[in-house]
């Protein structure tokens, strides 16, 4: 199982991260030159990835507000959080209920350092430097420990992640999500999706120029069966695992993935609430 390596607290503008790429994609004003040629390269060959992460944000901001309106979930654990933006986790969540607790990991230093910076007043929400894999060190970090309990229901978030991993049968997308449903409450929630395509010369060239761009850091894009996988043993909501801009749409004219060379895909399951 991952133990967490020494993270670093140095920013490189010099070597793109998939963060940083996000948020340009989002709009957003925290990136870099490399970030932003890395992101030209990539719609070279896959176009519809500024629209992806667009929908891929929404599908979040949607989970996020039918999981504390319908289910009453009040604790959120974000794995891979990204870099602070429009309507995070805790903006959906606490304008339905002020109450609810967020934790934010991320190993990226620019997340940890743009994050306290915007959570400096909120007592209920914090972002702590770890690696996603970290199981141990996220749940048993003093900040987790303040805000979450993990007696009750809480909702886990690997969203638009799961990519960035390596396969590895202690490391893997698979063996985390195993992982941390072991650690968690009846009635909690696992949110999961990542970027996947059924050609396979898109796998290897978006995989290939992925890692290379991003010095290593990245797993792989995969197929739906994967993603089925990390499931397994889940109580799958409707209307289960689909390309993310069809979970549950706000209107039936809300903005649609238009093509179909990679999509994110994914859905929200449930741990059984036994009788």
């Amino acid at each position: 199982m991952h133990t967490g390596k020494q993270l670093s607290t140095e920013i490189d503008a010099t070597v793109p991260t998939a963060a940083r790429m996000y948020d340009f994609y989002l709009g957003g004003k925290d990136n870099y030159a490399a970030d932003r040629a890395a992101t030209e390269e990539l719609d070279k060959v896959v176009p519809s990835t500024r629209r992806l992460a667009l929908n891929n944000r929404r599908f979040l901001q949607r989970v996020v507000r039918t999981l504390t309106q319908e289910y009453g979930i009040r604790q959120y654990l974000d794995h891979g959080s990204g870099l602070p933006t429009q309507d995070n986790v805790h903006q959906v969540a606490q304008r339905i209920d002020p109450t609810t607790h967020v934790v934010y990991a991320d190993n990226d230093p620019m997340v940890l350092v743009h994050g306290r910076a915007l959570l400096e007043q909120d007592k209920r929400t914090v972002v702590i430097q770890a690696d996603m894999r970290d199981t141990d060190g996220i749940f048993g970090h003093p900040e987790t420990q303040r805000l979450i309990d993990f007696s009750e229901p809480v909702c886990v978030l690997f969203n638009s992640v799961f990519h960035c991993i390596p396969d590895s049968d202690t490391d893997g997308p698979l063996a985390l999500a195993r992982r941390v449903r072991e650690r968690l409450a009846p009635g909690s929630f696992m949110v999961m999706c990542q970027l996947v395509s059924e050609d396979a010369e898109v796998r290897k060239f978006v995989t290939d120029f992925m890692d290379q761009a991003t010095q290593g850091h990245w797993g792989r894009v995969r197929q739906q069966a994967d993603v089925h996988a990390y499931f397994e043993g889940l109580e799958v909501l409707e209307p289960g695992l689909v390309e993310v801009s069809t979970w549950r749409p706000d209107t039936e004219v809300a903005p649609r993935q238009l093509t179909q060379e990679w999509i994110e895909f994914g859905g929200v399951g449930r741990i059984p609430v036994t009788s």
